[in-house]
């Protein structure tokens, strides 16, 4: 079991605050602040610029390259655009529901970040906090995005905006089954819920061939348990091909086809973070969280190569991957993905059963 200390202990011993109630909850605001401040740090260069850079590259384009050195200006650029826009109301949206969406589609994904161990940096550990039902937790706050989704597009008063919606809770639950359930066939491995623990039984090593030593990370591992998460993975953060939710050339933008300025970047902020989410548990179940060759102080760097790699996987698979049918989507997700999820979870039993 892990024992390192948390990132808010340790923030409350190096200021000095006092170990009481208070300090504690001082201690783990600013830790929160400081997580969430990189990934949104994360999710403003991937939004307006690495995206653009990524899709431009797969299509032989150039993209932006004309605000500031290799276009990175356009980051702050398209802020000052999206915010300085209007905020227009339908005449008969729903406002308590219509407001509150995009908060809870981009506060869900905020924190799931909260359990998830993020390495060394230093001489600290990126680790919020680390119950011992860690991966129930991020599970069960990252699907709060599907009741946002829902709550834009009933409260928008739009039709394309209802579909839209709709189409997002088929989706969610069509995929999340799957996602769930190879997920779990890791806890099979590690008989434990807790992130911190997931991580640490992958730090033992697999196999050694010529001197060079395999970890045991669950990629590794089970290749097809990890092939089929991350597959659901697209699913859950509606990339190609299952942005079936937004899909612009069927139902124009879908749940977020009435929201502007704030309301928008939110929502389009919310995306992202549910895509650096996706990155974050995939690389703890099946990547090894963040080891890496080198010292553990500079585990988060690992981390955050790793997650960003299942950012350029769903931008390629964006670019790359034409949209399926709503039909094919749904056939795909119980008939294709929770079989075979099925048949992942009663595999790895039967192997656990026959190792043990």
């Amino acid at each position: 079991m892990a024992t390192e200390q948390m990132l808010p202990e340790t923030l409350r011993t190096l200021i000095g605050l006092p170990d009481s109630v208070l300090g504690q909850a001082i201690a783990a605001f600013i830790a929160a602040f400081l997580v969430g401040n990189v990934m949104l740090a994360y999710t403003g260069v991937a939004g307006p610029w690495a995206k653009r850079k990524i899709t431009a590259a797969f299509t032989d384009r150039i993209a932006v390259d004309r605000i500031g050195p290799f276009g990175l200006l356009i980051i702050v650029a398209d802020a000052v655009r999206l915010l300085a826009k209007e905020l227009i109301i339908p005449e008969n949206a729903d406002r308590p529901a219509y407001d509150l969406a995009p908060v809870v589609v981009a506060g869900s994904a905020m924190l799931g970040f909260a359990v998830i161990p993020m390495g060394g940096l230093g001489p600290l550990n990126i680790q919020l906090a680390d119950p011992e039902s860690g991966l129930v937790y991020v599970f069960a706050v990252a699907s709060i995005a599907t009741l946002g989704l829902t709550m834009a597009g009933y409260a928008s008063a739009n039709k394309y905006s209802m579909l839209g919606a709709l189409r997002a809770i088929a989706q969610n639950v069509a995929y999340e089954i799957p996602l769930v359930l190879t997920g779990a066939s890791v806890v099979l491995f590690t008989q434990s819920l807790q992130m911190s623990e997931i991580v640490a039984v992958q730090q033992e090593t697999l196999v050694t061939i010529a001197g060079f030593s395999i970890p045991s990370w669950f990629a590794f591992v089970n290749p097809f348990a990890f092939a089929l998460f991350m597959i659901a993975n697209l699913a859950e953060v509606g990339r190609n091909p299952f942005d079936i939710p937004e899909a612009p050339t069927e139902i124009v933008a879908g749940y977020q086809t009435e929201y502007s300025s704030v309301y928008f970047v939110l929502i389009y902020l919310g995306e992202f973070l549910h895509i650096f989410l996706g990155g974050a548990i995939v690389a703890t179940l099946f990547l090894g969280g963040p080891a890496g060759p080198g010292p553990e102080s500079i585990g988060f760097l690992w981390f955050t190569a790793k997650i960003w790699g299942v950012f350029l996987f769903t931008q390629w698979a964006r670019s790359a991957v034409p949209r399926v049918r709503i039909d094919q989507l749904i056939e795909i997700g119980w008939k294709g993905m929770l079989v075979l999820s099925f048949a992942n979870l009663l595999l790895t039993a039967l192997l656990v059963g026959v190792i043990a």
